[in-house]
């Protein structure tokens, strides 16, 4: 927990590539919202073979840790406690600093995902789709299973990448079916389609949404909208954005590192649509 008064504060997110996060525009929107001018976020380049040596120079004035990759797993062995919803997908995008010095690792990822789908009226669904099989389709599949009551299938591109999904199906409960890339356009019939893709992978889907497509969640927010959230929202289908997510994880993130909630979801998504637009 950070102290009351907040006085000299520090927070970081820590990845590589690292120049591109908005994490430190969205925390420090927060932090002017609450006055907190003691407070800082800054963005550091850090690698698997540097994490270690980095948290452990760290001093009693950090308050948390924010992880991208590929330092979500590499983490795990440095922390002294893992949340159950971490250690669900081996996956850790938060750190918070006790202040007994404890290092305590949770994924924010999968509750923002949640929250971003309630957000838009999403709070239960009775099938869904995902796009890809990378480290962020294994959270989207334990965000599912806390809102999908049947079938989650996964569109992959190799029997490699089906295992996977099929593995985490089964770790998570979640009831997985899967199917090959070449078929991705069956995808965007589905109540909710998650794509989890790099930008431009989806770009081709584009001409297959259907006339009347349901809810599409797409992880990307930069270039945004992706051709297919355009198409998407051009014929009426609901759109949830990778800013969306992005801003909902963030706000799970400052309220356990300052302690402070509800954290100030409004001026964090305004702060993280100004730098997208500036950029």
């Amino acid at each position: 927990m950070a102290n009351e008064r907040g006085e000299g504060r520090r927070a970081a997110v820590l990845g590589s590539p690292i120049a591109h996060s908005l994490s430190p525009v969205l925390h420090r929107a927060a932090y002017a919202e609450w006055g907190l001018s003691d407070w800082t976020y800054d963005r550091f380049e850090i690698d698997e073979a540097a994490l270690a040596g980095f948290v452990e120079g760290l001093g009693p004035e950090w308050a948390g840790l924010s992880l991208t990759m590929p330092l979500k797993r590499a983490v795990i062995p440095l922390l002294d406690e893992v949340s159950e919803t971490a250690a669900s997908v081996e996956a850790v995008n938060t750190v918070v600093f006790g202040e007994d010095g404890r290092r305590r690792g949770d994924n924010t990822d999968i509750p923002g995902m949640v929250a971003a789908l309630r957000e838009r009226g999403i709070e239960q669904v009775e099938s869904a789709a995902i796009l890809g099989a990378g480290a962020t389709a294994s959270s989207a599949l334990a965000a599912l299973a806390r809102i999908c009551t049947g079938e989650v299938v996964a569109y992959v591109r190799s029997d490699a990448r089906a295992a996977e999904m099929r593995q985490w199906g089964e770790r998570l409960d979640v009831e997985v079916r899967t199917e090959a890339w070449d078929d991705a356009r069956e995808a965007l019939s589905a109540p909710l389609v998650i794509a989890t893709t790099p930008a431009g992978t989806t770009d081709a889907l584009s001409s297959a949404v259907p006339e009347r497509p349901a809810t599409l969640f797409d992880v990307l927010y930069d270039p945004w909208p992706t051709a297919l959230a355009a198409r998407w929202s051009a014929y009426g289908g609901a759109v949830v954005s990778g800013l969306d997510l992005l801003v909902h994880q963030a706000v799970l993130q400052v309220e356990q590192m300052t302690g402070r909630a509800p954290a100030p979801l409004d001026a964090m998504r305004k702060a993280g649509e100004h730098a997208l637009a500036a950029r």
